[in-house]
């Protein structure tokens, strides 16, 4: 029988509403142990009691024990827990580029865990630094002294978490503890990760407690799995069962929440967007007097077109040029070629007619909580593109707020209250509010779901479809996600390295696919 390494029992946390309630959690040594929960559940404030990393300033109130080899991690004095946290338990967080040190190096940051916990020579410190680059399968992705040498800015999401998983494994931790670790990541990248985790899990013989809302990573990935749902956990069981059978209604919700394909599409033929020949370059500038050496190729001559009414999908990972291009679109991005949107070509157009006609091309980002300005109330955010495309009164913009906000299901008092107030999930549709309140007739969503558990995927999904066919919107949707580009769009282009590689009705480019790399894709997510 396996030893407990943590021990979790009749763990409650209370601040103004009781966020854990009497959590009782085993994690065994050398186990892989997955907490699942929708947005909100209380995962990552679970976590963060662990390593008692809870927010300053906030008032909570913790009973129960966290043991960690039969010491109470609530117990320990303050010089215990810095000795405790970065060596014998660790952390993974969701988002490397908030979690890393945006002024200092990699091999600086990498380093500063090392030293905090070891003494050790300045050479020595060097090797082990880049020795844990390595070992995290960076040297794949090019001369791996520059990479130590870079900022976290310069490097791609996949790169920058590989960076986290060296920190945290840095000083051979017992324990691991990984939050959301491949949330924002593309298919192939994520399972890339992940495989990296296990391959080091067997190596060094360590724990890993895998926080996540993602039942696909869960059921390849863990040996044991929690649900956890208002902070009380409902169900527990080994993977095999768990999937097999269900006991607690909510997790045969969450197993349920299955995304259908879009009935709504109905496309006439109208051409609403032609693409002719579209490139962005980025020009690569050295030396001292900065002059352009070379240029680097975001999007290589894309051409297209879109029928109103039409979901067009674009997939492909990090750094294939999904974004680049949907900005180009929006003319949010210098290019070469040709935009026809309603027969007329953006490139042709002047400053003003440009901004009129952005009124009918709108976009929804995919972190919602850094494209809503924190410091504007939602009625603010929402209300903004009227105050530049309409001539309301206060009365008339206030009536259709109010009207906008009941379409993406939101309270008409929301719109008092600020971004942070709400959870993901209300964050977007907030976001798809902004952008709807105008009728626009393109919506580009990038990456709209990815940060949302399956629930809240669903729930979003399943709105965006409604607005589609009440609006006759045409949608160009972005995401690494396959499942969900199945289920909203009827086309789907292929991007890899800035070109399209495949375009195909969405039912013929999964069940036949032409291209290896598509194949890669739809071989990751099964």
């Amino acid at each position: 029988m396996m030893e407990n390494i943590l021990e979790i029992k009749n763990l409650s946390m209370q601040s103004d509403i009781d966020i854990l309630k009497n959590v009782n959690i085993k994690i065994k040594k050398a186990q892989t142990l997955a907490l699942v929960g929708q947005s909100g559940s209380g995962k990552s404030m679970l976590a963060h009691a662990i390593l008692n990393l809870l927010p300053r300033g906030a008032n909570f109130k913790l009973q129960g024990d966290i043991l960690f080899q039969d010491k109470d991690i609530l117990s320990l004095k303050k010089s215990e827990l810095e000795k405790l946290r970065g060596k014998d338990i660790s952390m993974i967080f969701q988002e490397p580029m908030t979690a890393l040190n945006p002024l200092h190096k990699i091999k600086a940051q990498i380093e500063e865990i090392i030293y905090t916990h070891n003494l050790i020579s300045k050479s020595e410190l060097s090797q082990r630094a880049v020795s844990l680059l390595k070992k995290v399968e960076l040297h794949k992705y090019g001369n791996l002294e520059k990479i130590a040498s870079s900022y976290p800015h310069e490097l791609s999401g996949g790169q920058r978490q590989r960076v986290m998983i060296a920190m945290a494994i840095a000083n051979k931790p017992k324990l691991l503890i990984a939050d959301e670790p491949t949330t924002a990541l593309d298919l192939t990248i994520q399972y890339q990760i992940l495989n990296l985790l296990k391959k080091l899990q067997e190596e060094e013989n360590m724990s890993i407690l895998l926080i996540t809302h993602d039942l696909n990573v869960v059921k390849k990935y863990a040996d044991y799995i929690y649900v956890i749902n208002e902070g009380e956990i409902l169900e527990h069981n080994n993977n095999k069962e768990l999937f097999l059978e269900p006991k607690h209604a909510y997790t045969k919700m969450l197993l349920e929440s299955t995304l259908s394909p879009n009935p709504y599409i109905k496309k006439d033929q109208k051409t609403i967007l032609s693409i002719k020949n579209l490139s962005v370059n980025f020009p690569i500038k050295k030396g001292i007097f900065k002059r352009v050496v070379d240029n680097f190729v975001a999007v290589d001559n894309i051409s297209f077109s879109l029928l109103k009414g039409e979901s067009f999908g674009i997939i492909g990972e990090s750094g294939s040029g999904k974004s680049t291009l949907a900005q180009a679109i929006l003319s949010l991005q210098d290019s070469k070629g040709d935009i026809y949107f309603l027969n007329k070509n953006i490139k042709d157009l002047n400053k003003n007619d440009l901004r009129n006609m952005r009124a009918d091309m709108q976009i929804v980002f995919q972190d919602p909580f850094n494209s809503l300005n924190p410091r504007m109330s939602v009625y603010e955010i929402i209300s903004e593109g009227l105050d530049i495309h309409t001539k309301l009164n206060k009365a008339e913009k206030e009536q259709k707020v109010i009207n906008i906000l009941k379409e993406v299901s939101l309270e008409k008092e929301s719109m008092n209250k600020y971004p942070h107030e709400f959870s993901g999930g209300q964050r977007q549709r907030i976001a798809v509010a902004r952008a709807l309140i105008l009728e626009p007739k393109l919506l580009i969503l990038d990456e709209p779901t990815s940060a949302l558990d399956r629930q809240v995927q669903f729930q979003l999904l399943e709105l965006l479809k409604f607005l589609q066919k009440k609006y006759k919107l045409t949608y160009i949707f972005i995401s690494h996600d396959l499942e969900v580009i199945q289920s909203i769009c009827n086309q789907v282009a292929v991007m890899k390295e800035s070109k399209f590689v495949e375009i195909n009705e969405t039912t013929s480019l999964f069940t036949n696919p032409q291209h290896v790399y598509t194949k890669e894709l739809i071989q990751a997510s099964s």
